[in-house]
């Protein structure tokens, strides 16, 4: 009896996976499907189609980005945030889809929210773009320290890939922030007389 019992529970996970396998491959069809309509601007269709493959698959990760991306573009940056958090709610782990809410809360106003979301995404990937992206913000809303502390990291980087064009533009830019942060930098004016940080200041003021 036992025998029985586990052959029609191996049968019935042989048939799920197999229904699972169909439709990832139809959903995976209808995004091909999807970006052929928006190559060809036929973007109702479009949306249609990545609509669909999600019905199919909510796990495929080119639909929740191609989906995102299409209502940015198409000037809905509300609803590709509530798409990309939507896609982050069912798969934590795709990096994609924070970088594209920070696009789109951006575009939205929101700010502080989307520099929050991009550095999230810089932190996990770990690339000088992402990071470049997230200083420019910082310089745009006037938030010294934190496009110090990005071009900081964004030394690190460039030295760790020994890419000496972007160490040396890094080197720069973080001397003329330096000096616009003064005061407000806790590495070149620390605020305590802890020696760690004394010396951290002096080496912070000779970068200058």
């Amino acid at each position: 009896m036992a025998t029985g019992r586990t052959a029609l529970f191996v049968a019935a996970v042989a048939l799920f996976d197999a229904r699972a396998a169909r439709a990832a491959s139809a959903a995976d069809e209808l995004v091909r499907q999807a970006q052929a309509h928006e190559a060809a601007r036929e973007d109702d269709l479009a949306l249609r189609r990545y609509t669909e493959a999600l019905s199919l698959d909510t796990s495929n990760a080119d639909a929740w980005l191609g989906l995102g991306e299409l209502r940015t573009r198409l000037g809905d940056p509300a609803e590709a945030e509530r798409v990309y958090g939507a896609a982050l709610a069912r798969l934590p782990s795709l990096h994609g889809a924070l970088a594209g809410r920070a696009r789109a809360r951006w575009r939205m106003g929101h700010h502080a929210d989307a520099e929050a979301d991009l550095l999230a995404y810089a932190e996990a990937m770990d690339t000088q773009d992402a990071y470049r992206q997230l200083a420019e913000w910082f310089a745009v809303d006037g938030r010294v320290p934190a496009q110090l502390a990005t071009w900081r990291r964004l030394l690190a980087l460039a030295d760790r890939d020994t890419d000496a064009r972007s160490f040396r533009e890094a080197s720069r830019m973080v001397r003329a922030l330096v000096i616009l942060a003064d005061g407000t930098d806790p590495a070149s004016s620390p605020l305590d007389a802890d020696p760690t940080r004394r010396a951290l200041g002096s080496i912070a003021r000779r970068a200058r």
